[in-house]
């Protein structure tokens, strides 16, 4: 199949899952073109059936911000018709979808579309009044929809009612032979992250409000007074002034770093000891999963997919949003019983390899496209 995959190229979990699918689709011998307006941030391996085509802006005075949505959609028609397109792949609704509605109605032939749900674009973006009609328009034009977890798909008929079609999950993904335990190698990048032998515990996101980065410090804090240990915070954004004042005003500057975007988070997770994700809303968690097939226990909010992703009292603990006492009770509960942490770092591999292998993803994806090439069955 020749497969077009439009996502943003932003640092967050639908550019990723829609990277890291393109080249398991490659791997089986698909095409696979990315349609973006920059490279998505992990498209940086080459790999002979994988293309990277440019959403161009346009410069003209009448137009106060470029008309993203019209470039995006006339791009996916331009693709589509030089290199013969069997299907759309939007991932996250708005404005993908629309785009991509609009470049179905601009084909002289057939051009099916699936729509994956990421989680914002339903529950936050989609739900303002502002684009509601929109994405509900979306939805209902996609010839599949897919979300990315039981929850997510839950949430997205409640809000927007009966769509035409069922919504399939697909749960997110990892693979076991990038994700997977090497804490032995990272030693030297342990001494120097942690030079007395301290624990490390890590959080990774894009450090907007609703992953409530803050908590994290919060929770250090108060492990740090009973274990020594160091955080790694790994990302950036709007939160990122709040969480630095908050380390200054607990006095923990030297002992919370800032590690930035990075592209490879393996290596980090391969030396860390617990991950924590305290987020208000976590449609899947996709950093959780990659976390616990390194061997990491996660700490987490009880919130959205959590819960089908970490399997608390086993893989890691799930609390309630800003439990912060009790998310660093947890932690504490893992970093002073080795018995214990022992086995919950195996069970966590066990449970992301079993669970959540790239290989049944691309299959069920697979299968999602021929049922949209095909059309409704009578």
């Amino acid at each position: 199949m020749k497969i077009g995959m439009v996502c943003y190229p932003s640092y967050g979990g639908s550019g990723v899952v829609a990277t890291e699918l393109g080249y398991a689709l490659g791997e089986q011998g698909h095409e696979v073109h990315f349609i973006s307006s920059a490279r998505p941030f992990r498209l940086h391996r080459f790999h002979e059936k994988l293309f990277f085509h440019e959403v161009t802006d346009v410069n003209y005075p009448l137009f106060k911000f470029p008309p993203y949505t019209l470039l995006l959609a006339n791009k996916i028609v331009e693709v589509a018709n030089y290199v013969g397109l069997d299907v759309i792949h939007a991932h996250y609704a708005i404005p993908h979808s629309i785009s991509a509605l609009l470049a179905k109605q601009m084909m002289t032939r057939p051009l099916p579309l699936v729509t994956t749900l990421h989680g914002t674009d339903v529950t936050l973006v989609g739900a303002f009044e502002e684009f509601y009609n929109l994405t509900r328009l979306g939805l209902k034009s996609s010839d599949q929809i897919t979300a990315v977890s039981r929850s997510l798909a839950r949430d997205t008929v409640e809000i927007f009612g009966p769509i035409n079609q069922d919504i399939k999950v697909i749960p997110n993904f990892i693979d076991p032979n990038v994700y997977l335990p090497m804490k032995g190698l990272m030693d030297r990048c342990r001494r120097y992250f942690a030079p007395q032998g301290e624990k490390i515990l890590a959080h990774i996101s894009n450090f907007r409000e609703v992953k409530r980065v803050v908590d994290v410090v919060r929770i250090f804090s108060l492990v740090e007074k009973v274990t020594p240990c160091r955080l790694l915070l790994v990302g950036d954004g709007p939160e990122m002034v709040r969480v630095e004042r908050e380390a200054v005003k607990l006095g923990l500057e030297k002992k919370v770093m800032f590690l930035g975007k990075q592209e490879s988070v393996k290596e980090i997770l391969q030396m860390v000891d617990v991950f924590i994700l305290p987020s208000e809303q976590e449609s899947f968690g996709l950093v959780a999963l990659e976390a616990m097939a390194c061997g990491v226990p996660v700490i987490a909010s009880r919130v959205g997919g959590l819960p089908e992703v970490v399997i608390h009292g086993k893989t890691g603990y799930l609390a309630e949003v800003g439990d912060v006492v009790g998310m660093s009770e947890a932690v504490l509960s893992l970093l002073t019983d080795d018995l214990r942490y022992k086995s919950f770092s195996e069970q966590a591999v066990t449970w992301a390899r079993e669970m959540f292998p790239v290989e049944r993803a691309v299959k069920e994806y697979e299968s999602v496209y021929e049922d949209a090439i095909q059309g409704p069955r009578s």
